[in-house]
């Protein structure tokens, strides 16, 4: 009789969470024709000659392109190398590091959490883990042995801070302030990812002992907070991070081909990243990172502001869902209202006039729509270390998706030519 509670507990406790089913369904993505959805065929050649002449004229080793409109997929190709150095031809399924857009798909896990009442956005991150108490905001620093002074920040970081880029946090290796490149360096805490054992839980703990740039709130400043919320998010749900976006997105949403590290079945569809090297393109080496993950590696560090690979069709699929109003093909992921919420401004005028930051994405505003090329009012957008750029435009339920796997400098006009050729596209 006991086993039997435990056993009816259990399944209790794992429906309860589950992904609910929704009174609307709207079809997951699927392949039409142009003229179907309002895009001019003729006009999208123009989009499909500019990256064959960016890999012809060494812009890029290679792209994979994405545009879909009212839920139909009218361009996916693929162009170029995936890996110069063996030979090995793209293909429009294979598997990028998307880096920072891992980032929205970590605020999306916080958000479920959050529709389920665990906690509030404006809790201090403290309340969760305990070791971001009493935070500190860096006051003098002394480059010849990296000691430092700190003064009290004043006030706590919260999850909205967390997800705003607000909280004062740095980013270590590519932190704009050299003084934080240090300290990170100093305290070994890990950015991006790894191919290490450790686990987020142990980065994230380290960073809470660091100094931050500035008093929680007073500015925006490109942060690790998204890995803090990831660890959050295993500290709430009571899963590891990458079991939890398996189960509560991944799967309900079709994303097959989206992981922390990548099945062996699935690693020779990983894409190289590359440098151009007295002309040629070249294998990426080693440096604070390794280009091997997420090949190699323990297994264990789940990096939720940059862990994560995937596919164009994948982050396409994500997408969806949120141009849908937070559901696909009858899953409900968000409320619309939650959806909403989300694509509000929360940094008031910290980034200028053109472009605002929601609680999972970069917004657009009428005054950057003005500027052209870059979509409607409201379109969210976001990019990655690699060079893979993305965005959703509501007003015109367009959605581009362009993936590169490139460092270092590099002679790149695709990434601001995309999102303009997309535009002059619509004919209706």
């Amino acid at each position: 009789m006991k086993n039997l509670f435990s056993l009816l507990l259990v399944i209790f406790t794992l429906t309860a969470h589950a992904q609910t089913k929704s009174v609307k369904k709207s079809q997951p993505l699927r392949e039409g024709k142009p003229e179907s959805v309002g895009l001019s065929p003729e006009r999208l050649d123009r989009i499909d000659a500019m990256l064959q002449n960016a890999v012809a004229e060494g812009e890029v080793p290679g792209a994979v392109a994405l545009i879909a409109r009212n839920g139909r997929i009218v361009f996916h190709k693929a162009y170029g190398m995936a890996d110069n150095a063996t030979g090995r031809t793209l293909k429009k399924d294979d598997i990028f590091r998307i880096a920072s857009q891992t980032k929205a798909i970590t605020s999306t896990a916080v958000m479920m959490l959050w529709e389920e009442g665990k906690f509030r956005l404006d809790d201090p991150i403290s309340k969760y883990i305990p070791e971001f108490k009493n935070p500190q905001v860096l006051k003098n620093f002394r480059y010849g042995d990296t000691t430092y002074t700190t003064e009290p920040a004043g006030r706590e970081i919260t999850i909205r801070h967390l997800l705003t880029h607000t909280s004062g946090l740095g980013y270590g290796m590519i932190d704009g302030d050299e003084r934080f490149k240090m300290i990170y360096g100093k305290a070994g805490v890990t950015d991006l990812f790894t191919t290490e054992d450790i686990s987020i839980g142990e980065s994230v703990k380290k960073l809470a002992k660091l100094p931050l740039h500035h008093k929680p709130g007073e500015k925006y400043t490109y942060s690790e907070g998204l890995d803090v919320l990831g660890y959050f998010v295993e500290v709430v749900s009571g899963m590891p991070f990458d079991e939890f976006l398996q189960k509560r997105l991944f799967d309900p949403l079709g994303m097959k081909d989206t992981y922390f590290y990548l099945p062996s079945e699935k690693a020779d569809r990983l894409v190289s990243v590359q440098q151009k090297i007295d002309g040629e393109w070249k294998p990426w080496p080693v440096t604070f990172y390794d280009p091997a993950y997420p090949v190699k590696g323990a297994r264990r560090f789940f990096s939720g502001g940059a862990g994560l690979s995937s596919t164009a069709k994948d982050y396409a699929t994500f997408l969806q869902m949120y141009l849908n109003g937070g559901e696909l093909n009858g899953t409900r992921i968000l409320s619309r209202t939650t959806i909403e919420s989300m694509m509000s401004n929360q940094v008031e005028e910290l980034l200028g006039d053109e472009e605002q930051y929601g609680l999972a994405f970069g917004l657009l505003t009428k005054q950057g729509q003005g500027r052209g090329g870059r979509g409607s009012e409201g379109t969210f957008r976001w990019g990655g270390y690699f060079n893979t750029q993305y965005f959703a435009d509501p007003k015109e339920n367009i959605i581009g998706i362009i993936m590169k796997q490139t460092q270092g400098p590099v002679p790149d006009n695709t990434g601001w030519r995309f999102p303009l050729l997309v535009g002059q596209a619509v004919d209706d």
